[in-house]
């Protein structure tokens, strides 16, 4: 494969001709990359998981590269007329183009439906018109309504055309379940249809919400099973097998407008089961209660350095780090990519079932240039840019999704460093947890 030319991890959204210097965090947090553009002749020094100091070097040509390529990225002007496909003698430049189709989905909801493991074309027709309504709603007015109708009439008539084929898509010892959720989801819609007559625009999205989690849990009761088996070095790893919700509870200082604040989050076990698995463990160990937020910057949010020399988890039955290796789903395969990210192996084209697409995305953080050095350390996104657009940003395939804040995300950028989390729960799925240590001894 062809060497390839990374773009600089320091970003800037100011004017080019000023480049701020790199973020480090007071307490040696894993890395993940702050818009501030930096280019040098010598990267500061870092320490690794050992803690020890390194320093990496970075000659000037490949300094001049990284910004023709991050001018590409942002401006759609090419620098230096590099191909967009991989080459044996020369630098590889992904094609942006392809990335983009269609409006991208942010709602984190709307996310992990799309992201389970099913293939149910007259679910999937019912789901589609009813997370129209999001987009009818941005009508001014009463107006709004009328397009509203359209998309409850559409989906009424997906669900009446293909309710035999839903039940026929549901496992089978889920297939009660799946009945009495459809039911529910038809007399739904119905509520609604009577809502949009009255005339009421404020019942509409709660509505709407109510509706598609009925949608939602048809759609996770057609997965049977775990669809596809870990890779041997990580089938002994805590995996989560499945989903699971957890309750982030938050105390906010120095606010008096949030003071405590609950965070309900959906980790996605079904495209990361190495990462979600590692997380819920360490939850079920309360290794993040008490801890402080350690980075808000407006970026992101992100915790999980403990106090010591270590940057993560120290695993009592070896006494050493506990690190996860870079996991990562694509559209259209089977089972994730592990230990490199999709830049490494030449896959531009490819998007990842889980992307930094939505407010609250939560990933694991790393070291710059260990892909499998994730241990602890979490952050959740927060600011859509010129450099981390949906659907074409350069977050996707080198950090580890595993989840989505879906109830509370706007209140992430009230979070300050210092404030604390009072506790992590685990509200549902912890049976989808295998190979827990937490139970072990220590």
């Amino acid at each position: 494969m062809a060497a390839l030319l990374s773009v600089p991890r320091h970003y800037s959204l100011a004017p080019f001709s000023t480049f701020s210097s790199p973020w480090r965090s007071p307490r040696r947090s894993a890395w993940v990359p702050r818009l501030g553009f930096r280019c040098s002749s010598s990267r500061p020094a870092r320490r690794d998981i050992a803690g020890e100091e390194r320093k990496s070097s970075f000659d000037l040509k490949k300094c001049a590269l990284s910004v023709a390529l991050a001018f590409e990225l942002v401006l759609g002007v090419p620098q230096f007329g590099f191909p967009a496909y991989a080459t044996p003698s020369g630098p590889v430049l992904p094609d942006l183009s392809v990335l983009i189709s269609g409006p991208p989905i942010k709602d984190p909801g709307a996310l992990l439906r799309n992201a389970l493991p099913i293939d149910n074309k007259a679910i999937r027709e019912v789901q589609k018109p009813l997370e129209d309504i999001t987009d009818s709603l941005k009508i001014a007015g009463v107006k709004a309504l009328d397009s509203v109708e359209r998309n409850v009439r559409q989906a009424s008539r997906a669900l009446n055309q293909g309710r035999k084929f839903i039940i026929a898509g549901v496992a089978e010892s889920k297939k009660a379940h799946g009945e009495e959720l459809l039911n529910k989801l038809a007399v739904g819609m119905e509520e609604l249809q009577r809502i949009v007559e009255e005339r009421n625009r404020d019942a509409v999205a709660p509505k709407q919400k109510e509706l598609l989690n009925y949608v939602g849990g048809v759609e996770e009761d057609m997965v049977d099973g775990f669809p596809y088996e870990v890779p041997e070095e990580y089938k002994n790893m805590p995996l989560l097998k499945g989903r699971a919700t957890v309750d982030m509870k938050v105390k906010v200082k120095d606010n008096p407008n949030v003071q405590d604040c609950i965070f309900r989050i959906v980790l996605d076990g079904y495209n990361a089961p190495v990462t979600a698995g590692n997380f819920i463990d360490l939850v079920e160990r309360h290794f993040y209660d008490g801890m402080e937020i350690q980075r808000s910057d407006g970026f992101v949010v992100q915790t999980g350095d403990p106090e010591g020399p270590a940057e993560g988890f120290i695993d009592p039955s070896t006494e050493k780090v506990r690190t996860i290796p870079l996991e990562i789903m694509v559209i259209g395969d089977k089972t994730p990519v592990y230990g490199a990210t999709l830049e490494e192996l030449g896959l531009y084209k490819a998007q990842t079932r889980l992307p930094f697409n939505a407010f609250g995305t939560m990933a694991m953080a790393r070291e710059e240039f260990e892909n499998n050095s994730a241990s602890s350390q979490v952050f959740w996104l927060l600011k859509e840019s010129e450099l981390t657009p949906s659907n074409a940003n350069i977050l996707d395939g080198r950090y580890a999704v595993f989840g989505y804040v879906t109830e509370n995300e706007d209140y992430l950028a009230d979070l300050k460093v210092g404030d604390v989390i009072e506790s992590i729960q685990v509200v549902s799925g912890l049976d989808n947890l295998v190979n827990p240590s937490y139970k072990i001894a220590g």
